[in-house]
């Protein structure tokens, strides 16, 4: 009965998540894409992700689809024969290149979580970061920040705020939480506090065409 409550208050219908094509070094990483699968479903909260049968997005997706949650993978055509091995599951929507794959995973998702990964997890996560600050969005953008994997990231931002480069509202754009219950808990609770709303229409519209 508890978790038909918690389902029923989620504002979220879709999350999107960034992640690993690796599984990386350590367990705990394969246990949080899981773990975080499962709190989507217990949340039924649908999912947008990059796609991939393999690494951390093999294992969240596998995780949310075995829940009966429905799942959108948005990957670009050239990406296909190296992130598709096997068995994919939910609905797969093929794109041009990198750039259509962030808007389409920004325009059908309500929030955004970054699990643990490399480059490509930074670019994206670091793009819809500036997206919110500059008030193209305002949705919540959360880390799960499994065994301190984003630390350095954290202590980074903090320096940049120190030394004057992003202003301290902007800062309380990301959200991190070492569990995905904790995680989502956060997000849940978000409220933007940074500023330049009043672009987000037009951008969306002229700009980035999504929403």
């Amino acid at each position: 009965m508890e978790v038909e409550n918690e389902m029923r208050q989620s504002k979220f219908r879709r999350i999107c998540v960034f992640c690993g094509s690796s599984q990386g070094r350590k367990s705990s990483y394969q246990d949080a894409a899981i773990d975080l699968g499962n709190e989507l479903v217990s949340r039924n909260i649908n999912l947008v992700y990059g796609g991939g049968s393999i690494g951390l997005m093999g294992l969240v997706s596998q995780a949310v689809h075995g829940g009966g949650g429905h799942v959108i993978g948005v990957i670009p055509k050239t990406l296909m024969p190296r992130e598709l091995t096997g068995e994919t599951v939910g609905e797969v929507k093929a794109v041009a290149d990198m750039h259509q794959r962030k808007a389409e995973m920004a325009k059908h998702s309500d929030a955004f979580i970054a699990l643990p990964g490399g480059y490509g997890t930074l670019e994206e996560l670091l793009e819809v970061i500036t997206w919110a600050q500059l008030g193209i969005h305002d949705k919540p953008v959360g880390l799960l920040n499994v065994d301190g994997y984003y630390n350095s990231l954290l202590s980074f931002i903090d320096k940049a705020v120190e030394e004057g480069f992003i202003s301290p509202s902007a800062r309380e754009i990301i959200l991190s939480a070492p569990t995905a219950k904790e995680l989502m808990m956060k997000l849940e609770e978000y409220a933007p506090c940074h500023e330049r709303a009043a672009l987000k229409l037009n951008w969306e519209i002229e700009q980035l065409g999504y929403l």
